[in-house]
């Protein structure tokens, strides 16, 4: 029997206090192919109250029980990723090669970072006559976003086990299905009654009644830079830590000496996968001015390779967006771009051509953006990337810190010194010289506003402790 009308809150699947249903929507067909429950403050209520009951015993337990326990979640993740990866491709519309090898995997990878991470982490020092102590924060809630479901889940809920923490988890009413599995690993791997907690639900009838919950310790949140700021504000009458990983406006600095047609290609690319639906997508482009056209000549081309289609078929590289919603913002924005004078390179409103359903996004290239334009200042978060001229190293790194935003950033360089000597100088959470690896070692998050905080590894599990001082410890 399906657990999609159910929550699981103390160690079991339960229905809702007051039942309350919601369609989860195929963005491919546009048509709901389940639905889920919609939690209420009561349902709250009860998570929070086993949590804290729970809390007592486990955030007393050692690291080797918390070892143990991500490491058989790690063991069933396993042997469910391709279902995982199955509703990922359904809820959001990923290519199904795209949901499995970069979705699914995303969460199996942050297993094993925490699970290393935690291994090597010391919650215990002394420092002369006072003992340090590294303990959980207490009851955290937990608010993902549908962008990256299965990637945030787990760089949120492994660390909060990691820590000793117990938790509340509301995935997103857009894309739920990949939590409710999630949660169904979970209690396979015989996580302890009451530690780890789960309800669906939408923002104002879950989310805000978390943050402002007087028995929830902390919120740690991803989503959008307007969603966290009602969170923080919600939370601050009970003084709880919010951490918060928002919005992105990424620049990406094309140097003079970079390898620049590759740099390029593999910019657009960079922007447009999982069509375009990432935080630290580096949707705004810095090139010479005297290289303009030819960065206009080749992102035309790489954009125009870019399959757009059914995240099932073979060889589509970008699926729909994942609502109607999202779509029409998109729409909306790619239509300021061109009245506000930008250069429509390729691309433009409506569906690709062919596709009649589904929430399907032209791949499109902008050029001569200036920053004060709003595709420019604004998150797009669809495959729409804004390229602009610029004059000088000077002017470059001036437009690529003059945004609200903090998250990420990237630059190009074929001189490594130098691409490091502008990597210092950006004001973002994270910088990345010449598109490397994914690095889940690395701390995620952001300056200014998007966000506060670190998630990823030990950066992760900092995230959930707090920090005593017994003074008169002795040696």
């Amino acid at each position: 029997m399906s657990n999609h009308l159910k929550f699981y809150i103390g160690g079991a699947w339960v229905d809702p206090v007051t039942p309350k249903t919601l369609d989860v929507i195929n963005p491919a067909t546009e048509e709901a192919y389940t639905k889920i429950s919609i939690g209420s403050s009561a349902d709250v209520d009860k998570a929070v109250a086993v949590a804290r009951k729970a809390f007592a015993s486990f955030g007393q337990t050692g690291k080797a029980e918390r070892l143990a326990l991500l490491k058989r979640i790690l063991e069933n993740y396993r042997k469910r990723k391709q279902e995982i990866a199955d509703a990922v491709s359904e809820e959001m519309g990923a290519p199904s090669d795209w949901a499995l090898n970069a979705q699914a995997t995303a969460g199996e990878i942050h297993l094993l970072s925490t699970i290393k991470a935690l291994e090597e982490f010391e919650f215990e020092e002394q420092r002369g006559n006072t003992r340090i102590l590294r303990e959980g924060i207490g009851v955290v809630g937990l608010i993902t976003p549908w962008n990256w479901p299965l990637n945030q889940i787990v760089c949120k809920v492994a660390p909060a086990i990691a820590a000793g923490c117990t938790m509340i988890l509301k995935p997103s009413e857009i894309a739920p299905i990949s939590g409710v599995i999630f949660s169904e690993i979970v209690h396979a791997s015989g996580v302890p009654a009451g530690v780890y907690n789960m309800i669906n639900g939408d923002g104002p009838s879950v989310g805000q009644v978390m943050a402002a919950h007087p028995g929830i310790d902390m919120i740690s949140f991803t989503g959008s830079t307007r969603a966290g700021i009602i969170v923080a504000k919600t939370g601050a009458d009970t003084v709880k830590r919010i951490s918060q990983e928002l919005g992105g406006k990424s620049p990406n600095i094309v140097l003079a000496d970079a390898d620049f047609e590759a740099a390029v290609r593999s910019g657009v690319e960079n922007c447009f996968s999982n069509s375009g639906q990432s935080c630290n997508a580096p949707t705004r482009m810095l090139v010479p001015r005297d290289r303009h056209d030819l960065a206009l000549a080749v992102a035309k081309k790489t954009a125009e390779t870019q399959k757009v289609g059914d995240p099932k078929a073979p060889g589509t590289i970008l699926g729909p967006v994942v609502s109607e919603i999202q779509f029409s913002k998109i729409q909306k924005l790619i239509e300021a771009g061109i009245k506000e004078g930008a250069t429509l390179v390729t691309g433009g409103t409506g569906r690709p051509e062919g596709l009649n359903r589904g929430y399907y996004v032209r791949p499109t290239v902008f050029g001569n953006v200036k920053n004060e334009m709003t595709i420019a200042r604004e998150e797009i978060f669809g495959p729409v990337i804004a390229i602009m001229p610029y004059d000088s190293e000077a002017q470059a790194i001036e437009i690529a810190n003059d945004t609200v935003y903090g998250l990420s950033a990237n630059v190009e360089s074929k001189n490594i010194d130098h691409a490091r000597k502008v990597a210092r100088q950006i004001r973002a959470g994270q910088v990345k010289i010449n598109y490397p690896a994914w690095d889940t070692f690395a701390p995620f998050g952001g300056y200014k506003q998007s966000g506060n905080g670190r998630e990823y590894a030990d950066w992760g599990i900092h995230d959930f402790l707090e920090v005593k001082g017994i003074i008169g410890y002795g040696a």
